[in-house]
């Protein structure tokens, strides 16, 4: 991995977590993710499963956590299984974690090859009342695809029919969406390596350079600084790109006058940033851009100070909605008249404004946690607030990662260049 080193108590901390809220006489089972083809013999970059390494730290292939707080044979209280390592894949993979090294990383001691799973987990079963499996629940998910934990629980309830199955995505939406102190500093070290790709961009973004240009500069600079790259496909769109919400094609132009919206973040040890920014292509807003731009942002104020313990994201949102209604009025965008005559259902300033303002952020850029209950702290939102004016080729979105406290909010972006003037003072260095 190219991440420094992670102190395994991160993952001690956070299978004790997960263990108090199990039910008495309980197995957990937490499978990695598969290696996905391509074509002919090629193959997708491996992407660890983040619930198996949000508890054990493990970030390979063929890796399963067994979790089992009553065993009766205190060394199988947890347990990795993992690929077995040798000189053959030493030499073309590169080789895999040893079980000492698999010890230093996770804090667990008992580590057995994978070849030995059924055989321990028939002796574990026996003890075992409940067994807990892993599922993507992701409101938004749409899984097309068969994952290992999918056939793991379809192979479990044949071999054990009459063991109680039980969901984990619960109990990990709720401990993940807290987030540790150490959590905390990697979703901050992969903001700071975003703030140094767009101060490296604003130096060289003008008229005529090409969106996949910016997008190659930013790469550069995440790499280098021991990133995987990306957390997500990269938006860099400009003109009337910018009202293409999910625009990622990146290949066009950047044309004198336009302003580009940039939506990108650096991944770092599994963890997400998320970022958004607007800039003149040639270094100046017009007056009109910048109003717009200036709407945006006090929008992006007001709603980063209501990220705050026991407040609830469905009303969260309704607040914002009214908040943005007013800077459309200003803009001349939507009349009172049309907000007196609006469909509730889908209000007016949703003409320029038809995203949410706020999701979770952790291991997954749109990062599990529930929607029913309230604000805590230890929790990271965006806040991102966008207007889209396709009429005047103009969209603008501005976003920052904050982290709930108990004073309010911890604006992890706060030394990312924000304020339209400094914005256009740095591009004219």
């Amino acid at each position: 991995m190219k991440y420094e080193k992670i102190d395994s108590q991160l993952f001690i901390r956070n299978r004790q977590r997960f263990c108090t809220e199990l039910k008495a006489k309980s197995i957990a089972i937490f499978n990695s993710n598969d290696i996905m083809p391509t074509n002919a013999d090629g193959t997708m970059a491996f992407r660890q499963n983040n619930d198996i390494f949000h508890l054990s730290g493990v970030d390979q292939e063929e890796s399963i956590l067994v979790i089992f707080p009553d065993s009766f044979d205190a060394k199988h209280k947890e347990i990795l299984f993992l690929k077995e390592t040798n000189e053959h894949i030493a030499v073309w993979e590169g080789a895999k974690l040893n079980k000492k090294q698999a010890y230093e990383t996770s804090g667990i001691k008992t580590v057995y090859w994978i070849d030995q799973l059924e055989s321990v987990l028939k002796t574990l079963m026996s003890e075992a009342i409940h067994v807990y499996l892993n599922s993507n629940e992701h409101l938004r998910a749409k899984t097309e695809v068969e994952t290992r934990d999918i056939r793991f629980g379809k192979w479990i309830t044949e071999t054990y029919p009459l063991h109680e199955i039980e969901r984990a995505a619960p109990i990990m939406h709720r401990i993940r969406a807290i987030k540790d102190a150490v959590e905390v500093d990697l979703i901050q070290k992969a903001c700071k390596l975003t703030e140094g790709a767009f101060r490296r961009i604003l130096k060289t973004i003008k008229p005529g350079v090409m969106e996949y240009e910016i997008e190659a500069d930013v790469i550069h600079e995440f790499i280098r600084n021991r990133s995987r790259g990306f957390a997500y496909t990269p938006i860099i769109a400009s003109g009337e790109s910018a009202c293409v919400l999910h625009y990622i094609d990146n290949n066009k132009p950047c044309k004198d006058g336009d302003v580009i919206l940039m939506d990108f973040g650096a991944e770092y040890a599994n963890y997400a940033s998320d970022m958004t920014r607007c800039v003149p292509v040639n270094g100046k807003f017009t007056a009109r851009q910048k109003d717009v731009y200036n709407a945006v942002l006090r929008v992006m104020k007001a709603a980063t100070k209501m990220l705050i313990p026991g407040n609830f994201l469905h009303e969260y949102h309704v607040q914002v909605g009214l908040i943005m209604e007013k800077e459309l009025i200003g803009l001349g965008l939507i009349s009172q008249k049309e907000v007196d005559n609006q469909n509730p259902e889908w209000p007016a300033y949703k003409k320029y404004f038809m995203h949410g303002t706020s999701h979770y952020l952790g291991l997954d850029v749109h990062d599990v946690g529930s929607w029913t209950t309230p604000i805590e702290v230890g929790m990271v939102f965006t806040c991102e607030p966008g207007i889209y004016i396709p009429e005047e080729n103009l969209g603008i979105r501005l976003e920052n990662d904050v982290l709930v406290t108990e004073n309010g909010t911890n604006d992890l972006m706060g030394d990312i260049p924000l304020e339209a003037d400094e914005i256009e003072a740095l591009m004219a260095e």
